[in-house]
């Protein structure tokens, strides 16, 4: 796979500003390790292609490394910046290699505040700005996550983006988010649209207006629609009718003895004229006020421009992994759509050249174990020769 060079925080190119690149080509060495689960709850990540690849070099990412493990690193920023009056673009590339049909783990990066940030014990309770990748587990779990942290409190967003099943796969594919200063926002899965609208609509950020505190339903309100017909009467007779009556078609069988058998009954069936509860009939109900709603005030916590953070200073990603083998690379942080595309184009046209890597390495594989199964025949060959000879 094609790499570029990685480019330093807040590198302003033709294209537009890169805040943030990654392509481990130098290794983790960017990278801290965090230790918040304590020692047996947590693995390190590792840098490798994985097993199989299309250039082990350009291939190489930020892998997880263990199966049932928290995984947890971050990378501080050269300079904090803030996207106010700008795109924000995340993206990065994703390959869980030992996907299978019981796959289980999250894939989602973080955008982290600058402040308080303690790289050592960075882990689940960390603020964070984004939340942002895949969330993957089994058939039923198959989203993309982005979420939103504001005030403390963390949004997801109110429907799910869902992922189809086919690109539920162990190959690798680019997720993309683009956050538009007009409070808009678009979700990319290999630069193919998967979402996009409103932050506003699709998130429950604080509202302009909340209900007044102050304000109560009266005490006379009416917010019955319906009330019973006072000229609906139950039938006489209703309750008297059985749910059940014996069968008049049924007959004493012949060979039934009263003394040994005891007295016959007939069996039950459905009584026909039986009606069921008798309900009494609802009319609308000429008292009702319809639903009674509190005024209306100004939320004094409601921010307009959600779309903005002003001190963006580290990414990281923390994983609870169910399997191992996942490799993130290609991170990209900018203020340009543009420039994103640019870099991603060659992940996404590099699919089946991953494909055909992974067919050979099982060729290879096959072929090996092949190998040595003829090679134990031999050897086993030459210890009877060697058997009958001493005899």
């Amino acid at each position: 796979m094609l790499k570029l060079a990685v480019a330093s925080s807040a590198l302003s190119t033709a294209l537009g500003t890169v805040y943030f690149e990654d392509n481990f080509d130098g290794g983790l060495s960017n990278w801290k390790h965090s230790n918040w689960k304590g020692k047996g709850s947590m693995a390190e990540f590792e840098h490798t292609a994985g097993d199989w690849f299309v250039d082990e070099a350009a291939d190489k990412g930020m892998a997880t490394s263990k199966d049932m493990r928290f995984h947890a690193a971050s990378s501080v920023l050269d300079s904090t910046f803030s996207n106010e009056g700008k795109d924000l673009v995340v993206q990065f590339s994703v390959a869980h290699k030992k996907h299978e049909y019981n796959f289980c783990g999250g894939g989602y990066i973080k955008l982290l505040p600058s402040e308080g940030l303690d790289q050592s014990s960075f882990g689940g309770d960390t603020p964070y700005h984004i939340m942002f990748g895949p969330d993957l587990c089994s058939y039923d779990v198959s989203r993309i996550h982005a979420i939103f942290s504001q005030n403390g409190n963390n949004l997801l967003k109110t429907d799910e983006v869902k992922m189809e099943y086919a690109d539920k796969n162990k190959y690798t594919h680019l997720y993309t988010l683009v956050v538009h200063p007009d409070n808009t926002y678009e979700i990319f899965f290999d630069q193919k649209s998967k979402a996009s609208g409103s932050l506003h609509d699709d998130w429950a950020f604080e509202a302009r207006e909340i209900d007044d505190p102050t304000d109560n339903k009266p005490s006379d309100w009416v917010d019955e629609k319906e009330i019973p017909d006072p000229d609906d009467v139950k039938p006489e007779g209703w309750d008297d009718i059985p749910e059940t009556i014996p069968d008049p078609e049924a007959e004493k069988p012949d060979d039934w003895d009263d003394e040994e058998d005891g007295e016959w009954t007939a069996p039950e069936v459905t009584n026909p004229d039986y009606k069921g509860e008798w309900k009494q009939k609802m009319i609308p109900n000429p008292a009702y006020k319809g639903e009674w709603k509190a005024r209306q005030i100004p939320n004094e916590k409601f921010v307009e421009d959600v779309y903005k953070f002003t001190d963006i200073g580290a990414v990281g990603f923390e994983l609870w992994t169910v399997n191992a083998g996942s490799i993130f690379d290609n991170i990209l942080i900018t203020d340009d759509l543009e420039l994103a595309n640019a870099r991603g184009k060659a992940i996404v046209d590099n699919a089946e050249a991953e494909k055909d890597a992974e067919e050979a390495y099982k060729k290879a594989q096959e072929a090996l174990k092949e190998a040595e199964e003829a090679e134990e025949e031999d050897d086993d060959d030459d210890d009877e020769d060697d058997e009958k000879d001493e005899i």
